[in-house]
């Protein structure tokens, strides 16, 4: 996730010094009692001095300590109206504990006692110090070095007495060892505690990150201890924070405590992977030493990322905990959130990511270890070469995120009651379910697998190229693969796909193009058959049943390959062999032997006494088309009766059409004819014929054998030649023809 924890984290901690910078500057321009400093010299003034005096010092001291010194270089006293005025002055202020270094200087004071009124007549200077070795200097020398000396400076103060009230219009600066800045007219009520910056504050902070600090009007108060700034505008280099209006509180030792953020907050870094925040409201809690505890941006926050991986983000609330050091250690976002990423150039691939709430943990503050989100979730992922429209959607009831060092997604859990949606234009929708759903992300971005375990079950509807009833499945396990789009289930898997059930060890499935491919003890269904009068071999409307170790089902053509003891049958009628091709759509079967393996099918004629006899038939190869009843093996054929063998190079077996089937069995189909040629071969008990053609009639038992030329060797008779030789199963008659003599027929007994 883009999302940079370091820079977030350093956004909060420049804001917060940049906060105590402004408080340094001006709550302590407050606190230097000004009210006690200008009441105390004017009084003494007025009783003591009546013409002008050169070289004027003044000092208050309590218990041998000397709490304040006021020098100047002439001090002048009007009888007429009451007024006096100090020339070059300078002002140390000790405190009552002698901790203090506080000096106050200035060209010249005016005092009116009538109005009660004191005023700065040019320029002022302030210098703040603490004086940690006050106590052990009883001369109340000066330190020999100011070490973080606080320095303001402005022009035209006016400070009435009788209402407390300071005020200059003029520019007011400050400067510290951390920053400087300023301000155009300020105020201070020295009853209420309160001084007001009256427009154009400016604070400049040094370091590392320098930073800028702009506000229209500022207001800071004593009781409760705040500050409040308005139109505020912090900036960095490659970042800057916005606000209407930032409240500060402090604790009684001055340090921060809270700090509210109100009004259009606009958090926002420019650097090459850009991110904004935006927000009506942003609450920081800060711990001791000026350390944030705690983060809130609330009311409806917006993150915005750009960059490699361009990131949109929305909740109503947004929760950062913070550990030891200021590192991030908890975010949660609450109130309908929603996050997008966006394609980018280190993975094209976006997901949209959707829950009530998430948490997500933090590692060492500058990376995300993991997200959970409270209550039912939705993530869409959509691949980077993905059409437009098509995406896949992932729901479950809680999500569970895990993320790689570059704080990138590495997996997604989530259970229970998971499901998954993928969407293809033109294409209804494949819809997955299980009792928890896992998806992996590579590490360089980009979806690599969904693992779906548990009660696992698929649908999807009938499409433009779906067949009758669409598809279902049904397993314990299942793995999506992107790469390929395939769907691979295991554990008692079974798939449904408009007439067809398959069942095996494990089951894959193509969700572009919608093929089949299943492994280990395939079983496979065939239903919702029409009869065919006409066919013969798979005419009725009984199921055809397929099995094999292996199976390849194409959606498209109808057509499924079976390898390894593959076996095919409906009702009787069944083909063996080492692997066969089924077209249901077409009813045909391509079977092919190997070398150890023959095709095998088994058919019934009926004897002389209507009695049905199985004729079983092996080849090296079986095409056979329904509707045209013609079965064609090749390579190595055998057909084998009761009571007789047949062997050629290959054999046509004929059937009868399933209508015009014998009433008497419900044996395999009849066989009608058979035709075999090159290197026929007969044997019957007794007699062996041989030839080049040969066209068996089973009605009458007829074998008609032709080419050769055709040869009949008897045991008892001897051998019968001709250009064609016809002999019956049904008796002993066999008749030869030949072009040098007439038609002979001669009759031989057959033993039976």
């Amino acid at each position: 996730m883009p999302l940079s924890i370091p820079r977030l984290r350093t956004w909060f901690a420049f804001l917060a010094i940049a906060t105590i910078a402004v408080v340094a500057g001006f709550y302590v321009y407050a606190r230097f009692q000004l009210r006690k400093l200008v009441q105390q010299a004017p009084q003494k003034l007025g009783v003591e001095i009546q013409q002008s005096t050169e070289g004027f010092s003044l000092s208050k001291s309590e218990g041998g300590r000397t709490l304040f010194t006021i020098r100047a270089s002439k001090a002048v006293q009007y009888k007429q109206g009451g007024k006096a005025e100090l020339q070059d002055v300078n002002i140390i202020v000790y405190g009552k504990d002698s901790n203090r270094f506080d000096q106050i200087s200035g060209s010249g004071f005016e005092y009116d006692r009538e109005a009660g009124i004191v005023k700065a007549n040019g320029e002022v200077n302030i210098d703040l110090e603490a004086n940690a070795l006050g106590p052990k200097q009883p001369d109340q020398q000066p330190p020999r070095e100011l070490k973080n000396p606080i320095h303001l400076k402005t022009r035209g103060l006016v400070f009435n007495q009788k209402t407390g009230f300071a005020e200059t219009k003029e520019a007011i600066e400050f400067r510290i060892p951390q920053a400087n800045g300023s301000a155009q007219g300020a105020s201070y009520d020295s009853k209420s505690n309160v001084l007001t910056l009256q427009s154009n504050v400016k604070i400049e902070t040094g370091g590392d990150r320098p930073t800028s600090i702009n506000a229209e009007r500022g207001v800071i108060r004593k009781q409760p201890a705040d500050m409040v700034l308005e139109r505020v505008h912090l900036k960095q280099t490659e970042r800057s924070i916005d606000a209407d209006r930032v409240n500060v509180t402090f604790r009684s030792n001055n340090d921060v405590d809270k700090i509210v953020a109100t009004g259009d907050v606009r958090l926002q870094d420019n650097d090459k992977n850009a991110l904004s925040v935006v927000a009506p409201r942003a609450d920081l809690d800060m711990a001791e030493k000026n350390s944030i505890r705690q983060a809130v941006f609330s009311g409806g926050v917006h993150v915005e990322g750009s960059g490699k991986n361009p990131i949109n983000a929305t909740s109503g609330k947004l929760t950062l905990n913070f550990g030891n050091q200021n590192r991030l250690s908890h975010v949660r976002a609450s109130e309908n959130v929603h996050v997008q990423q966006k394609p980018g150039q280190t993975s094209g691939d976006a997901y949209d990511v959707v829950a009530n709430a998430m948490d997500l943990v933090v590692r060492n503050g500058n990376r995300f270890e993991s997200a959970e989100t409270s209550g039912p979730g939705q993530v869409a992922l959509t691949p980077q070469k993905a059409a437009p429209g098509d995406h896949t959607v992932v729901t479950a009831d809680r999500f569970r995120a895990e993320f790689d060092d570059n704080n990138r997604l590495k997996i997604i859990h989530g259970a229970p009651n998971a499901k998954m949606v993928a969407s293809t234009s033109n294409e209804p929708d494949k819809i997955a379910s299980s009792r928890d759903m896992q998806v992996q992300f590579a590490p360089g971005g980009g979806l690599i697998g969904i693992l779906m375990n548990g009660g696992f079950q698929y649908t999807e509807a009938q499409g433009s190229q779906g067949s009758k009833g669409g598809r279902t499945a049904t397993a314990d396990k299942a793995r999506y693969n992107p790469a390929d789009e395939t769907l691979t289930l295991s554990g008692s898997p079974r798939v449904t796909d408009g007439g067809l059930a398959i069942t095996a060890n494990a089951v894959r499935i193509n969700r572009r193009t919608g093929d089949a491919f299943a492994d280990g003890d395939v079983k496979t269904t065939y239903s919702e058959l029409k009869q065919d009068p006409n066919g013969a071999l798979l005419a009725t409307a009984d199921p055809i049943h397929a099995t094999a170790r292996s199976m390849n089902a194409q959606r498209n053509s109808g057509v499924a390959r079976y390898t390894g003891g593959a076996r095919l049958w409906q009702g009787p009628n069944i083909v063996e062999a080492p692997s066969l091709e089924f077209n249901r759509q077409q009813r045909s079967i391509v079977a092919q032997g190997t070398a150890d393996k023959s095709v095998q099918s088994v058919f019934v004629q009926i004897d002389k006494n209507g009695k049905a006899t199985p004729v079983v038939v092996t080849a090296a190869k079986l095409a056979y088309v329904d509707s045209d009843r013609r079965a064609r093996f090749t390579g190595g054929v055998i057909a084998k009766g009761a009571e007789l063998t047949i062997s050629s190079d290959s054999v046509d077996v004929v059937l009868n059409a399933a209508g015009q089937a014998s009433k008497a069995t419900n044996a395999p189909s009849q066989l009608n004819q058979i035709v075999a040629q090159n290197h026929v071969s007969i044997q019957e008990a007794g007699r062996r014929a041989t030839g080049e053609k040969l066209v068996y009639t089973a009605s009458d038992g007829k074998f008609v054998l032709t080419g050769g030329p055709p040869m009949v060797a008897d045991a008892q008779h001897g051998t019968i030649r001709g250009d064609s030789l016809t002999f019956y199963s049904h008796d002993d008659r066999i008749v030869v023809e030949s072009k040098q003599s007439s038609r002979t027929v001669t009759h031989t007994r057959v033993t039976r």
